[in-house]
């Protein structure tokens, strides 16, 4: 059975699902020409269904998605072009907006904000940002890694904003070819260049009235790069292979893994868009940078996989959920994410052991972490302090030399230097003696 033809006959039956297992929280609709948008409305409206609602539409999807953003809570997103990228835009779609609650959530102290989970000093810090820009219409650019949740802090801005209840449209720059991405940001008019059958609209467009987030803004090329300059700049476009100006009202927020900086420098990123997308920026530490969220992210995770395939509580050894703390993570908290997924499937019992969560791609890194720490590891050690000795420990194979230590700890200097000081080690890197393992 096709894509499409599945998400016909699950249309169709729509109503009986909701009937007989009560109302999801998430509904996930692949808008075509056989299944317009209105139709989808009526028959969600008539369901009774409140929740959110996940669109796939073409790029310019016209009327079929301006109806659908009529809806509160709903987003629409661009179909990717091949059936790989569909599955995985569909698992992270799935991923993200199970942590994602419609409604404002409980104040940055707690575990869980805007499904953000975190209580280390750098995700309050978030935290109060968000609340500081979301009330506002600035241009908001977020910087961080992959997988360190610029998605997750996108749409707590959106949906903590005035615009929570109109569309939020996201575009992946990684996924949409460069030739075709022109069309994808304006639309286009009939006839515009090969294969253009009809008019179709932009995600400028279908954003109209909400907020566009367009992530890997760093991978956009110089031509493109004027255009959306332009397009920040008057607030107004015009479609390829057209002559009329449209109006466009959005919030723009953007994302990227890459130092726009450092583009600027090489000539790679526009300057003057730059300082037009990056009016209020928001850093993202790595995982490794707060890891002490592990432990909540840890439970968080266990949780939500362990009901998801019909698990028993599931539970970490001490010694174990010490060294997951003690990796440095390269992929951050989607790495995370995953690994705990792959081991509660393979888990035979409700506790989950080295076998289970280092048996696979992570074992090298285990054994690592063990030979670059031995000792270090008893059971019962408070977190924090296996966190110092291992920081005072690489300091000291780096010779007192901080920007070594820090490139060794892959964490950003000032984060070293933020955590020495709250170790009573403001020293000079000119003197490594100074430098102990206590």
């Amino acid at each position: 059975m096709g894509v499409r033809t599945a998400f016909a006959r699950w249309l169709t039956e729509l109503p009986l699902v909701l009937e007989r297992r009560g109302v999801p929280d998430l509904l996930i609709v692949n808008v075509t020409k056989e299944l317009t948008g209105w139709e989808i409305a009526a028959r969600t409206l008539h369901a009774g269904y409140r929740g959110r609602l996940l669109t796939f539409v073409e790029a310019g999807a016209d009327e079929r998605a301006r109806c659908l953003t009529q809806l509160p809570h709903v987003e629409c997103v661009v179909r990717p072009s091949t059936p790989a990228l569909l599955e995985a835009t569909l698992r992270k779609a799935v991923s993200t907006l199970q942590q994602t609650a419609v409604h404002p959530l409980p104040a940055p102290s707690r575990p869980a904000y805007h499904g953000i989970i975190g209580t280390s000093p750098q995700m309050c810090t978030i935290f109060a940002r968000i609340d500081k820009v979301a009330a506002g219409d600035v241009n908001v650019c977020i910087h961080g890694e992959s997988g360190t949740g610029k998605e997750l802090i996108a749409r707590a801005i959106h949906y903590a904003s005035p615009r929570r209840d109109r569309p939020l449209i996201t575009l992946d720059c990684t996924t949409i070819p460069d030739g075709l991405m022109e069309s994808y940001l304006f639309g286009h008019v009939k006839g515009a260049f090969t294969g253009a059958t009809e008019h179709r609209d932009g995600v400028f467009a279908l954003a109209h009235t909400g907020t566009l987030f367009i992530d890997e803004l760093g991978e956009l090329s110089p031509r493109l790069q004027a255009k959306l300059l332009r397009v920040i700049q008057t607030r107004e476009f015009c479609k390829v292979g057209g002559t009329k100006l449209i109006q466009t009202d959005i919030r723009l927020i953007t994302a990227t893994n890459k130092d726009l900086k450092a583009l600027v420098a090489d000539g790679r990123f526009r300057e003057d868009l730059y300082y037009r997308v990056a009016v209020f920026m928001i850093n993202v530490p790595a995982l490794r940078e707060r890891a002490e969220d592990i432990p909540r992210l840890v439970d968080h995770f266990l949780q939500r996989y362990a009901a998801m395939y019909d698990r028993p509580a599931m539970t970490i050894p001490p010694g174990t959920l010490q060294r997951l703390v003690a990796l440095p993570w390269p992929g951050n908290v989607r790495q995370l994410e995953n690994l705990l997924e792959q081991a509660v499937v393979l888990a035979e019992g409700n506790t989950l052991t080295d076998r289970e969560l280092f048996g696979g791609e992570f074992s090298n890194a285990a054994d690592a972490v063990e030979a670059a720490l031995p000792g270090q590891f008893e059971a019962g050690l408070p977190l924090s302090e296996v966190e110092r000795r291992h920081i005072l420990r690489t300091l000291q194979k780096a010779k007192g030399n901080r920007t070594e230590a820090a490139r060794m700890l892959r964490i950003s200097i000032r984060c070293l230097q933020y955590k020495l000081k709250a170790y009573g080690r403001d020293v000079d890197d000119s003197n490594p003696s100074e430098h102990k393992l206590v």
